[in-house]
């Protein structure tokens, strides 16, 4: 055959290209016709440079290559994953995971290359055999439900839960428990990378996705040292300076101050932390029940009035009362136990009394004796008279402000011991016995006779339930007047009262005078005279009543043969005392004062086996 010839009539540039078209289109017929020489040769076997895992898997049929594949292509089975989770490592197979090969699909994937797809898909995919080996990928089955149970069966030794610090007190000793911080496997995120892995179809490494939770304190220990140094001495709690500058305190001691203790979480920047403070009910209870000792009612200033200057002198100063502010208290309490230190300085707020210490007699109205009186107690004990001196002594230098009611209760407060009294007579019920105060009666009594005849309000007045001796003296002697029944007035604290009323415009100063020497309570009243005149007449004993027989009562601590007179008979009777108080010329008000005395009689104590006289029949 004469090859065909280009022909002739081109130009040069056109016959090459001519040329070119021609040759590719001769090899791509050519190509052609090996491929389809090809897809005859091979059918139902899987194309020539087909491999797997190194392996050749060309010219088998799929049945043929999934016995090949599935019996020489081991890694779900041989190969190793070790998880990783700090210090800590497990080994895994990829099969334990759930990482199956499935050599049908296998097969079958490497069958379809060359033949999958479109013309030109296939024709490149043949191309790319005819110049190289085709590495097929296996085909894999993953039941994750089998990685999931085992990252589970993980987690339960990873897991750790999360556990806050915390401080407590027993005692006195501080115990701190430092916290934990919270680990949890993260299933899923682990199981991604797991899958990431086995894809690969090689031996790695996988660490465990764990997520860290921190407590909110994660250790306490600062707090604790601090709490050992609050309890390692009392807390010391002060008080504002008194008038003479001196500060006083009280002490909490340790195993006091500790059941007091709180810790409470704070913000700490980003943070929280334990923060050591008192508990506010239990604080606050604690100081509620020290206000006798901590809180001060406001007192005036307490004058004498001096005779012959007419000018007020100062005998004892003003008191600034203050009351304690709980609340602000503790607040201070607490910054001090945060900061370390072992005292506060106890919150008050202050008030100060009516009348101070430079005010003058002519502020107060003050300027003159308004009224005095005096009783005697001749023939009483030292007991008795020390009584006297204690219970006058808490009106020296008292002031009544203008329209107050003066209360001897409130003024006197508890007798006690505690106070400076001690025992002696008083009337008690159907008897006289010994008793803490007796005496006081002799107090009320002569105030009760400075405010009647200085012509102000009784408001309470109660009598003795018989006539007493002491109230009828008229000298130091003891020369009695029975006149001068239905004056006297009884005071039991806090059930018996006597009170009156200031109602002049003026402040009234009292002054009291007890002499030992001369039995006598002297009372004196300083205000400024209103124009008062003041008129008191008495009724006189009536409806008299003979005292009775004397009672004998037996006394062991007595010897025997002797007997003691402890009481003195004196009749029952009536009295009335009328009072007129006239003002300028005009009557201001009346008003009376009845008593009634029960009839009494001797009281003896004899010693045991005593001879007891036998009582005088009256005729």
């Amino acid at each position: 055959m004469t090859p065909k010839r280009l022909p002739t009539h081109l130009s040069p540039a056109r016959q090459v290209l001519y040329a070119i078209g021609f040759g590719l289109l001769t090899f791509l017929g050519l190509f052609i016709l090996l491929n389809i020489g090809i897809s005859l040769i091979f059918i139902g076997k899987i194309m020539p440079g087909v491999t797997m895992n190194g392996m050749s898997l060309s010219g088998l049929t799929v049945e043929e290559a999934t016995n090949v594949i599935s019996t020489s292509y081991r890694y779900p089975e041989t190969g190793t994953i070790m998880l990783v989770e700090g210090e800590r490592s497990w080994v895994v197979r990829p099969v334990q995971l759930g990482f199956y090969l499935d050599p049908v699909a296998s097969a079958n994937a490497a069958y379809e290359i060359g033949r999958k797809g479109g013309l030109t898909q296939v024709l490149v995919q043949r191309k790319a055999l005819f110049d190289r080996q085709v590495q097929a990928q296996p085909s894999f089955i993953f039941d994750q439900k089998a990685a999931i149970n085992y990252l589970n069966s993980l987690a339960l030794e990873i897991n750790q839960p999360i556990r806050e610090a915390s401080i407590s007190i027993t005692g006195t000793e501080v115990v701190v428990q430092n916290g934990q911080s919270g680990k949890v496997l993260d299933v899923a995120g682990t199981l991604e990378k797991l899958a990431q892995q086995v894809q690969t179809m090689q031996d790695g490494v996988v660490p465990l996705v764990v997520r860290q939770a921190d407590p909110v304190i994660l250790s306490a220990e600062a707090q604790g040292e601090l709490a050992r140094s609050v309890l390692s001495e009392p807390l010391t709690l002060t008080l504002p300076p008194d008038a003479s500058g001196a500060v006083g305190s009280v002490q909490i001691q340790t195993a006091d101050l500790a059941p007091l203790l709180t810790f409470e979480k704070v913000a700490d920047g980003g943070g929280s932390q334990f923060q050591i403070a008192v508990s506010g009910p239990l604080m606050g209870a604690w100081l509620a029940s020290m206000k006798n000792d901590l809180e001060l009612t406001p007192e005036n200033s307490r004058f004498m009035f001096n005779d012959d200057t007419g000018q007020l002198e100062l005998k004892k100063p003003a008191v600034i009362g203050r009351t304690l502010d709980i609340d602000n208290s503790v607040t201070a309490i607490n910054q001090a136990l945060q900061s370390g230190a072992h005292s506060a300085a106890l919150s008050f707020t202050f008030t100060n009394p009516a009348v101070t210490d430079q005010m003058t007699g002519a502020e107060l109205g003050i300027t003159e004796l308004v009224m005095e009186q005096t009783t005697y107690f001749a023939g009483s004990s030292d007991d008795r008279i020390l009584n006297i001196q204690t219970a006058a002594d808490s009106f020296y230098g008292l002031l009544v402000p203008p329209g107050a009611t003066l209360s001897m209760s409130d003024v006197l407060g508890e007798i006690s011991a505690e106070k400076g009294y001690t025992e002696a007579l008083i009337i008690l019920e159907d008897e006289t016995i010994k008793g803490i105060g007796g005496g006081v009666c002799q107090v009320s009594t002569t105030l009760f006779r400075t405010a009647l005849y200085a012509g102000f309000p009784i408001v309470e007045r109660h009598p003795h339930a018989y006539r007493v001796g002491y109230y009828e003296q008229v000298n130091s002697q003891g020369s009695h007047d029975a006149g001068k029944a239905g004056l006297d007035a009884a005071v039991f604290v806090p059930l018996v009262d006597f009170k009156f009323t200031n109602d002049s415009p003026y402040w009234l100063l009292m002054e009291t005078y007890v002499s030992p020497t001369y039995k006598s309570l002297q009372w004196k009243f300083y205000s400024t005279k209103d124009g008062r005149e003041v008129s008191v007449t008495s009724s006189g004993l009536s409806n008299i009543v003979k005292s009775p027989d004397p009672v004998y009562r037996e006394n062991p601590d007595l010897p025997q043969g002797t007997k003691k007179q402890v009481d003195w008979a004196v009749d029952g009777a009536d009295v009335t005392i009328t009072r007129t108080v006239n003002r300028n010329g005009t009557l201001l008000f009346q008003d009376a004062f009845f008593t009634r005395y029960e009839p009494w009689g001797d009281v003896y104590e004899v010693g045991p086996g005593t001879e007891i006289p036998t009582p005088t029949p009256s005729p």
